[in-house]
């Protein structure tokens, strides 16, 4: 294994200063086939779909109200949304809760440490660029190595 790739990474979310009750976290697990990518979330806000955008953003500082360093969405292939390397299915919260698990081969797990995983107001309608038109930024992790 290469110095820059890593078997498993984890991001821990908390909400921002409109929804702090959010908590949970992201595990990013390296495999032969890509990278198994499980989310466990609660403390949801009630949406009218109970869909949140769901990402990974190229910037790695969760700080600040709105989180505006987390830049936009990995992309380092410069594809349009949604064929980011960051793009990743919605969650649905349920309850206040959601949770998400998925095989993605658009990344490995060292390309992403660092950088920052992002829950939007809004589903992301998989068309609009850049970002799908999710809505705001309402919580935020780090991906660390594990």
């Amino acid at each position: 294994m290469k110095q820059t790739e890593y078997p498993k990474a984890i991001a821990r979310i908390h909400g921002g200063r409109e929804y702090p009750t959010i908590r949970g976290s992201v595990t990013f697990l390296q495999r032969s086939d890509g990278v198994l990518v499980e989310a466990k979330v609660s403390g949801l806000p009630r949406t009218k779909t109970g869909f949140f955008g769901f990402h990974i953003h190229a910037g790695g500082d969760c700080t600040g109200d709105g989180f505006p360093k987390t830049g936009g969405h990995f992309n380092p292939g410069g594809s349009e949304h949604p064929n980011h390397a960051g793009d990743l299915p919605p969650l649905l919260g349920d309850y206040g809760r959601a949770y998400l698990k998925v095989l993605t081969g658009r990344f490995r797990v060292g390309e992403i440490i660092g950088r920052t995983v992002i829950l939007h107001s809004d589903p992301d309608d998989f068309h609009t660029q850049p970002s799908g038109n999710a809505g705001m930024k309402i919580a935020c992790g780090v991906i660390r190595r594990a």
